[in-house]
């Protein structure tokens, strides 16, 4: 008898159902017994012992559904080492319920967050594999996450659908892409849907440079301006200051602008006099069902974890490095973030295209 655990942590995406599908389904094929047992919204079903036994038809018809049949939840790494409000040891709790069931292992569907509390049960001695699910795009070890594509659809669409509008009405338009640390997605959907500029985490803006971008644009004749802007975009002044003045400034900010977007475009308003409009599409980037690309690779990965968990080799996430699925260490990768260099190929490429990138 085979016995597997599965849980889904962190914020949802695209194509949870369709990875947990590729695992159960890569088992099912290959073992007589088996028993997957689902744990409830994140880490809080392993927790709290939430769970329910899964079977086949659970994972029938998933593979285009988005979301998460076993629901997620966010629990932060750095507060796991703390009892509840109840004084319960959480650490102890999950490796309680983990023996409990006789799990074989436990398959962890999340990001960075997510990854690190896994890679902490694995060194608690639980049996643990790890697959990489962000629409962020910023896990380590992995050159692509299963949720990233699916997003980069959506904020490509609503860029897309700004063009015609700012277009009509010679406007400078800004669109807030999700991405706190990281600009994979806001590089990405800005470079396909033909933004004039993209401002990332990991490229500091000069307000000067980007007025002079649209005003360049203004001269050769185009009225208006598409700007792609991460949530997480930083001015360069700002980027210079240590880090408690930092968060004392973002604390400003935040107490006067609902995002990054709307200081920016009061900036820009201020200093070209044109009319600005911020769209933030915000959660849609996490919704809806798993674009073909994500598809293929949730069920790849999936199906890896499956033979992982055959071949009984555990404490590995499973990644894809240069188009070929591997195994990757967790005590390597856990922790660390994957940024945009800011001498990337995409950037210095799209540069090269006219681009500006407010630097």
């Amino acid at each position: 008898m085979l016995r597997i655990g599965l849980l889904t942590s962190g914020g949802d995406c695209q194509a949870l159902n369709a990875t947990m599908r590729g695992v159960v389904k890569g088992l099912a094929n290959n073992v007589k017994d088996l028993e997957v047992y689902g744990f409830m919204n994140g880490y809080k079903g392993l927790i709290y012992s939430d769970y329910r036994m899964l079977s086949a038809k659970d994972f029938s018809g998933i593979l285009t559904q988005g979301g998460t049949i076993l629901g997620t939840s966010r629990q932060p790494f750095k507060l796991m080492r703390t009892p509840d409000a109840n004084g319960l040891d959480k650490v102890e709790a999950m490796k309680h319920t983990y023996h409990k069931l006789l799990l074989d292992c436990l398959v962890i569907l999340g990001g960075n967050g997510t990854q690190k509390t896994a890679n902490l049960l694995r060194e608690e001695g639980l049996n643990i594999i790890h697959l990489p699910k962000t629409i962020d795009n910023d896990i380590y070890g992995t050159d692509m996450t299963f949720g990233f594509y699916s997003a980069v659809n959506i904020a490509s669409d609503a860029i897309d659908c700004i063009h015609t509008t700012a277009s009509s009405h010679q406007r400078v338009f800004i669109v807030e892409v999700m991405g706190h640390k990281v600009g994979w997605l806001t590089l990405y959907a800005g470079i396909a849907s033909g933004a004039d500029v993209i401002l990332i985490p990991e490229i500091p803006y000069d307000i000067e440079k980007v007025c002079e971008a649209i005003n360049r644009r203004k001269e050769r004749g185009s009225g208006f301006t598409i700007l792609a802007v991460a949530e997480g975009a930083i001015a360069k002044e700002d980027a210079a200051l240590p880090k408690k003045e930092l968060k004392k400034r973002q604390e400003e900010i935040a107490k006067k602008y609902p995002s990054v977007s709307y200081k920016i475009a009061e900036e820009i308003e201020a200093k070209t006099g044109m009319e600005i409009r911020v769209t933030v599409p915000g959660h849609m980037q996490r919704g809806g069902s798993p674009c073909p690309y994500d598809r293929v690779l949730s069920t790849r990965l999936g199906s890896e974890a499956a033979q992982l968990i055959l071949d009984k080799q555990y404490g590995y996430m499973v990644g894809m490095v240069n188009g070929k699925v591997k195994k990757i260490p967790l005590g390597e990768c856990a922790g660390k973030l994957k940024t945009v260099d800011p001498n990337a190929q995409e950037v210095l490429q799209a540069k090269r295209m006219g681009i500006s990138f407010g630097d």
